[in-house]
């Protein structure tokens, strides 16, 4: 990957990872429900106008509006609402690769390799203890709602696996624009809407960062790097996203980062990377043997 694509990544690793403040932020003007369909209002419309019809069949849209925008992100949001910290969250979050592992083993029938399977042990190792010193001071209420986001974001991993979308900014307007009426509909059932009388530059700022920024921008250029690169080079980037969530919650809301949480989310880092890297190897290996297979095969 060249220098400038690798900043690219780097950037897009920083937006998600500030987004994490951001969201929080947003929850203290308007509901989580409420938020999160106005998130995917907002990035679906005008967009869906431009990016042109989807490419892939509705029953894949539909499955990822319902399972990555609705179900994942309301359990997100109202984790955040109820006072799971930011940066913590955007650590959490990355269970999601264990989960992924999972539902690609049972769905799809693909057979975990020996590093995968070591890197999820050591992952589930290092949010276990995050989740006892979590629990020890605060209700495992908001913890629990992040795994429940993470088997989600899992599912829809595999979902959209099946897919293949060609465009995957495209595929995520259509997929936005799917979660907004049901996001809506349980907001009204369940929720206050009364912010939406109230809206102020605080609120729309963190709509216009959540949509624009990290939906549009994010997906758009992660999309760029994947038509571009093999996944084995663009996906370690993702590793970035819960240290700049984790420090950008240190820096600009106060959270604490103790050494435990600290030395625990090294080990879930670490635990996320192994397979990553292994899979990278595997692919030089392969390259370079590649001149020794005969040309008439």
């Amino acid at each position: 990957m060249s220098p400038r694509h690798a900043l690219l990544a780097a950037l897009v690793a920083a937006i998600w990872g500030f987004n994490f403040v951001v969201l929080k932020i947003g929850l203290g003007e308007f509901p989580p429900l409420l938020f999160s369909a106005l998130r995917f209002l907002a990035a679906a419309v005008p967009a869906i106008f431009f990016v042109g019809r989807p490419t892939v069949a509705w029953r894949w849209i539909i499955a990822v509006g319902l399972v990555l925008g609705v179900a994942k992100f309301s359990f997100m949001f109202i984790a955040l609402s109820v006072g799971m910290p930011a940066g913590l969250s955007s650590l959490v979050l990355q269970s999601q690769v264990i989960f992924t592992v999972v539902f690609a083993a049972l769905v799809l029938r693909e057979r975990p390799r020996s590093a995968q399977i070591t890197g999820t042990a050591l992952a589930v190792a290092g949010i276990g203890v995050i989740a006892w010193d979590y629990g020890s001071t605060s209700p495992l209420l908001g913890f629990l709602l992040v795994i429940a986001a993470a088997v989600c974001f899992g599912a829809s991993n595999v979902l959209m696996r099946c897919a293949r979308p060609s465009d995957t900014l495209r595929f995520m307007v259509w997929v936005s624009a799917v979660a907004v009426l049901p996001l809506f509909a349980l907001s009204f059932l369940t929720e206050d809407v009364s912010a939406l009388g109230r809206l102020n530059w605080t609120g729309v700022g963190a709509l216009g960062y959540v949509s624009w920024v990290s939906t549009l921008l994010g997906f758009g250029i992660w999309g760029f790097l994947l038509r571009r690169y093999e996944g084995s080079a663009v996906a370690p980037f993702a590793l970035l996203v819960p240290v700049f969530g984790m420090f950008s919650a240190w820096a600009f809301l106060g959270e604490d980062l103790t050494v435990l949480r600290v030395a625990a989310g090294g080990v879930v880092l670490l635990g996320l990377a192994i397979p990553q890297l292994a899979g990278r190897r595997a692919a030089r290996t392969e390259v370079q043997l590649e001149p020794l297979v005969p040309a008439g095969r």
